[in-house]
């Protein structure tokens, strides 16, 4: 009779407990599953990004954090900068370079996921000045004016758009008269800054910053012609050390997505191919 006792309670408290067990369970399934989506949600991809990317990138960012949950973090300079930072050990998942040289040459080093750089976009070289610049109205001629004094473009040494603009200016047959003229600046953004303040008075950027709100609003730019300086064919790579490759890869393979290429000319890019 004792033992018969002992028994019933005992599969009493036992059912209780299952009971009590599914319960929690149950309830603490939407708490899971939130905190997994969140975790998702809050995911964070850091990217090395050429200067010529800073009035496209963030459009871009917000596009694939919407659909992917995914948090972009970008840092801008000129390729050749960002390039020293990754090999001197800077943490980032991406670099979007705005040449094919500087990825290699990370590949080259053993620091990228794959055997080549990948293409993502084609950058366009143009002639900006302020609306109040004495090289309105803007033409590739006014630069030899004694009235504009200062040409402001990007360092060669550093950044892919200042290697483009030399090569037209060379390839125009410009470069020895307006050499003495030139600004040079460490990076294409820099080198807007020189002409949007005055201190210069044009500059050779991209159509990714001259296509901005603010540029568009300052002043106006004409294209260079497109056979007097080389293809800029801006590349990027996944870096081997990046703790979120599959992250890192998903960008790349959305970023070169016919959908997100053929919105890239409203940026001021060409599609990579």
């Amino acid at each position: 009779m004792k033992g018969s006792y002992f028994s019933l309670a005992y599969r009493k408290a036992s059912s209780a407990w299952n009971r009590l067990s599914l319960t929690l369970a149950v309830a603490a399934w939407p708490l899971l599953f939130c905190c997994a989506r969140c975790t998702a949600q809050t995911a964070e991809l850091h990217i090395a990004a050429a200067a010529d990317l800073e009035p496209v990138l963030p459009v871009l960012e917000r596009q694939y954090e919407q659909a992917t949950g995914v948090k972009i973090i970008a840092s801008y300079g000129s390729s050749a900068a960002l390039t020293e930072q990754i090999l001197n050990g800077d943490p980032q998942d991406v670099f979007l370079s705005a040449d094919e040289a500087h990825p290699q040459r990370l590949v080259n080093a053993g620091l990228a996921d794959e055997p080549h750089p990948m293409a993502y976009a084609r950058g366009v070289l143009v002639l900006w000045a302020r609306r109040d610049s004495p090289a309105q109205p803007l033409s590739l001629n006014v630069l030899t004016s004694p009235s504009v004094r200062k040409i402001a473009i990007a360092n060669a040494l550093h950044a892919p758009y200042g290697v483009a603009a030399r090569q037209a200016l060379e390839n125009l047959h410009l470069y020895a008269q307006l050499a003495p003229k030139l600004a040079i600046a460490e990076n294409i953004g820099q080198t807007a800054e020189f002409a949007e303040s005055g201190n210069a008075q044009a500059a050779f950027i991209s159509l990714t910053i001259a296509r901005s709100a603010h540029d568009r609003a300052l002043g106006s730019f004409i294209r260079l012609p497109a056979g007097s300086y080389q293809p800029i064919r801006q590349c990027a790579i996944v870096l081997k050390s990046s703790r979120n490759q599959s992250q890192a890869q998903g960008f790349l393979q959305w970023l070169t997505s016919k959908s997100v290429q053929q919105s890239l000319p409203g940026f001021g890019l060409d599609p990579a191919n």
